[in-house]
C-alpha cells in the first residue's frame, strides 16, 4: 500500500482518502485489490488517542510498511517521520502513474524515472512481490488471451501455467481466486521472488519484463547469487528512498484526524 501511496502525488496518504462519487486513488485499477486500510485506520485512532493532531496517516502508513517486512523476517530500516497528509486523491492520476501487473519493461521503466527511481530500485522494490497473494484477474490474460486469440504468454513457464490453470485460475472470468506471489512462502521475507522469475514463475507480465532487459536481468542474478543479508540492506536503502517522494513538510498539506477523509 506504500507504493501505491507514493507514485501519486508523493507519499502523503493520499490513497487512503475516500471519495462519495468513486473517483479517488484506491477507486483506479491497479488500486482495487489494495487491502488494509481499516487497519492503517485502527493505527490512527490509536495514536490520535495517545497524541491528537501530531503523527500524519502518510507517516503511519510508512511506519507500517516497514514494520510488516519486519514481522515476515525482512529487514529493520529507521524511517524519517514528518511527512504531512495531502489533500486530494485522483482515479486518473492513480491510473496514470501505477505501474500495473501488465506493464512490459519500458513502461515500467518510465514510471519509476518519473519518482525518482532507478532500475536497480526497480528490481529491488519488485521483491516485495515475496510476500502476499494475487487475484487471478491480473493474470487471466497471460493465461487465457495474451494476444486476443485465446493464447497463452510464451513468456511464463507453459509447466507452471498449466497448473494455475488446472487449480487456481480455471478460466478467464475468475476475478476472486487468490494465487500467492511466491508460492510456498508468501509469508517470509526472502529471495524466493526472484528464484521464480528467473525460473519463468513471476505471476505478472511486470515480473516476468525484468528478464526482457539486460541489466535488470543481471541484477536478478547478483540478488541470487549473494546472500540474503545483502538483499535485505539493498532492499531497506530503495524503501527508504521511495518513502521520501515527494514528501509534504511544513505548512504542506495537513495532519487528517481520520485517514479516509480531509478535515473539515
Amino acid at each position: 500500500m506504500h507504493f501505491h501511496d507514493c507514485f501519486v502525488r508523493g507519499c502523503d496518504g493520499s490513497v487512503l482518502l475516500n471519495s462519495t462519487s468513486n473517483q479517488a486513488e484506491k477507486n483506479a485499477p491497479p488500486n482495487l485489490t489494495v487491502r488494509g486500510f481499516d487497519f492503517i485506520d485502527r493505527i490512527k485512532s490509536l495514536v490520535e488517542a495517545e497524541c491528537p493532531g501530531v503523527v500524519s496517516c502518510a507517516d503511519i502508513l510508512t511506519l507500517a510498511a516497514r514494520d510488516s517486512i519486519v514481522a515476515t523476517g525482512g529487514p529493520f530500516w529507521k524511517v524519517p517521520t514528518g511527512r504531512r497528509d495531502g489533500v486530494i486523491s485522483n482515479l486518473v492520476e492513480a491510473r496514470n502513474s501505477m505501474p500495473a501487473p501488465s506493464s512490459n519493461f519500458t513502461t515500467l521503466q518510465t514510471l519509476f524515472a518519473n519518482q525518482g527511481l532507478d532500475l536497480k530500485d526497480l528490481v529491488l522494490l519488485s521483491g516485495a512481490h515475496t510476500i502476499g497473494v494475487s487475484h487471478c484477474s491480473s493474470l487471466s490474460n497471460r493465461l487465457f488471451n495474451f494476444t486476443g486469440k485465446g493464447d497463452q504468454d510464451p513468456s511464463l513457464d507453459s509447466e507452471y501455467a498449466a497448473n494455475l490453470k488446472r487449480f487456481k485460475c480455471k478460466n478467464i472470468n475468475d476475478n476472486t481466486t487468490k494465487i500467492e506471489m511466491d508460492p510456498g512462502s508468501r509469508k517470509t521475507f526472502d529471495l524466493g521472488y526472484y528464484r521464480q522469475v528467473i525460473k519463468r514463475r513471476g505471476l505478472f507480465e511486470s515480473d516476468a519484463a525484468l528478464l526482457t532487459n539486460s541489466v535488470t536481468k543481471s541484477q536478478v542474478t547478483q540478488l541470487l547469487q549473494g546472500s540474503l543479508e545483502n538483499f535485505f540492506a539493498e532492499f531497506a536503502t530503495s524503501m527508504e528512498k521511495m518513502g521520501r517522494i515527494k514528501v509534504k513538510t511544513g505548512t504542506e498539506g495537513e495532519i487528517r484526524k481520520h485517514c479516509a477523509v480531509v478535515n473539515s
